[in-house]
């Protein structure tokens, strides 16, 4: 763990304690005997206390965010955590950028314990410089949590506002910002697309927020104080102050998805300081048809653990020594960095926590699963990047075995910001990203991507995957879901009485040709997402797929989505996009909904299928 020169212990002392250190390393009867544990979270963990002159932690962030900001596919990871306190004032704002791989958080209990009077800020990439190519769609990986904003600062154009543009696996949660807040930067360079987007259980006071070029965003759980407008497909639940709904085949009607309340849903894990300055993990309570935040009434509902019941992960921690800490029946903090893993970690014990900060990554090398859950209760995996390694893995994380009937209603699997990639860091190999099995598991925010750049991307031959996301678990949740590129169904919900509110996909853009990429012999391509068709019980709302197939052959995919025409299956607010390049999608649902092509890009909306 660094810091600069704050004067104050930190609660880390606690796990280096002698007595600690012991009860970690006991070793078990039943099992390998555990790691070593206990000490320094690392030098990639950065903690920042009030006490620290605000120059000292302008120069540490403005440092990191430097050599962060074209780090897209490197192996430096950051954490940076800010004890309870206030951080700049009105007169002298703390006004800070957030580049790849940084996961910002405060370390208080609720996010007003944590008080940054500033702004902290993405903006557009352009590339090589040219202020005509300036994008926020590759602002990816990067999060900011529990604390609030007194929006304050900078000048001209960027002034008094809080600029946030990203795209998938960039989450906003459980912030307050009091001010103007914007997710497209206007104001580098154009054309400034954005492509985002995830914000869960956050409040917004004295500001609209500023929509603007965002194609589609997912806001849950929250507190608005207005939403300026949408593009394609941008989806509420549980949030108000939300636009009404809005979404139809009409001119000009604004495609809002909105929901009173959300279904299932558990906030994700947070490392917090408690009253003696200690480190604890809090675990948010299930909440089932939510709606607004989950401390603006009182603190939090849950439970917390002590960082004595977790082995802290450190680069270079084998898969044997991870392991053998599960098997002693300890929790999992992952600190930041990249995990290359010889084998399958094996979750097993009911209630375990696998958490990850500054996006740990986690790599299988032999052709194994990176995780793999049994079928108990109340496991949460959160805050991690998962990617495919050289050798194939038919899955890269598997939740519950196939078969699994055990009912987990009262205390679900929750996988909350876990990322899933084939290819862009590393050119790897996957049949599946993730597979659930587990009833009533709950999936919140999961960006599921096969690359269409960097290493082993925008070739058909590299980087290979079929299928992004396979559900067979009843009863499962998906708030926030994202599904790209792959070159087969890209998802494939089999389970029961299933729930999606938001789903995003683009088409893989290499097919070479369209004999490569037939679900049959009449059926050209495969659908983004496909409705088992034994399925009687299935709803999902806000769903869009875009086409862009860049190389110069006529490809097209039949159909976007594809569902049983039954009663109890319902999809809602379905639309298609023609992003560019040759081909299209000729229809949104089951052969119903205009094509989109070069001659009608769309929105191709369906308001009700099938």
């Amino acid at each position: 763990m660094t810091r600069a020169t704050g004067h104050r212990r930190l609660g880390l002392a606690a796990v280096a304690a002698t007595a600690l250190v012991a009860a970690l390393t006991a070793p078990s009867a039943q099992a390998a005997t555990p790691p070593p544990a206990g000490g320094s979270l690392g030098d990639r963990v950065v903690v920042l206390d009030p006490s620290m002159p605000k120059a000292e932690i302008q120069a540490r962030l403005d440092a990191i965010a430097r050599a962060q900001a074209g780090n897209e596919f490197g192996s430096d990871r950051y954490a940076i955590l800010f004890e309870p306190g206030t951080y700049g004032t009105a007169a002298d704002p703390l006004n800070f950028s957030v580049g790849f791989y940084e996961a910002v958080a405060g370390l208080g209990r609720n996010p007003g314990d944590v008080v940054i009077n500033g702004s902290v800020d993405v903006y557009n990439q352009c590339v090589g410089g040219d202020q005509s190519q300036c994008y926020a769609t590759t602002n990816f990986w990067r999060s900011l949590s529990n604390l609030t904003v007194n929006v304050a600062g900078k000048s001209g154009c960027y002034g008094g506002t809080d600029f946030w543009a990203v795209s998938q696996a960039a989450p906003l949660r459980r912030v307050q910002v009091n001010g103007n807040l914007t997710l497209m930067d206007y104001c580098t360079g154009s054309p400034a697309w954005a492509s985002g987007g995830f914000i869960a259980d956050s409040k917004f006071t004295g500001g609209t927020v500023i929509n603007g070029s965002q194609q589609q965003f997912f806001t849950r759980n929250s507190n608005l104080d207005g939403w300026t407008n949408a593009v394609w497909n941008q989806v509420f639940c549980g949030t108000a102050g939300a636009p009404a709904q809005s979404f139809s085949t009409e001119a000009g009607a604004a495609p809002y998805t909105t929901l009173d309340t959300c279904p299932a849903t558990r906030e994700a894990p947070y490392l917090y300081l408690d009253q003696s300055g200690k480190y604890r993990v809090f675990l948010p309570a299930l909440r089932p048809d939510s709606a607004g935040t989950s401390w603006e009434n009182g603190a939090t509902a849950g439970t917390s653990l002590g960082l004595d019941s977790f082995y802290l992960v450190r680069p270079g921690a084998s898969a044997k020594d991870i392991n053998a800490a599960l098997k002693a029946g300890r929790n999992l903090l992952f600190t930041p960095g990249v995990y290359e893993l010889a084998d399958t970690l094996k979750v097993t014990r009911p209630g375990t926590k696998v958490i990850g900060l500054g996006f740990a990554t986690l790599v299988p090398t032999g052709g194994d699963a990176a995780i793999k859950v049994s079928d108990v209760d109340g496991v949460d995996v959160s805050g991690l990047i998962l990617d495919a390694g050289p050798k194939n893995s038919p899955v890269l994380m598997q939740v519950g075995n196939r078969g699994s009937k055990a009912d987990h209603a009262c205390d679900p699997i929750s996988l909350s910001d876990v990322f899933f990639r084939v290819g862009g860091a590393r050119d790897g190999y996957a049949t599946t990203a993730l597979e659930v099995n587990s009833n009533d598991t709950l999936i919140d925010d999961a960006w599921i991507w096969r690359a269409d750049h960097g290493a082993g991307g925008g070739n058909w031959n590299t980087a290979r995957s079929d299928t992004g996301l396979i559900v067979n678990g009843d009863r499962v949740v998906a708030t926030g879901l994202a599904v790209e590129h792959f070159q087969k169904t890209e998802t494939v919900w089999n389970g029961e009485d299933g729930k999606v509110v938001f789903f995003q996909n683009e088409n893989p853009y290499e097919v070479p040709n369209q004999a490569a990429w037939m679900a049959s012999p009449t059926q050209k391509g495969y659908p983004a997402f496909t409705v088992g068709s034994k399925v009687k019980s299935f709803e999902g709302w806000g769903m869009g797929s875009y086409s862009y197939f860049n190389q110069g052959v006529d490809i097209h995919n039949s159909t976007a989505f594809q569902a049983p025409s039954r009663p109890g299956v319902r999809l809602h607010d379905l639309l298609t996009v023609f992003l560019n390049g040759s081909g299209g999608i000729d229809s949104v649902v089951n052969g119903t909904g205009s094509s989109v092509n070069s001659a009608f890009g769309g929105p191709s909306n369906v308001v009700s299928a099938p």
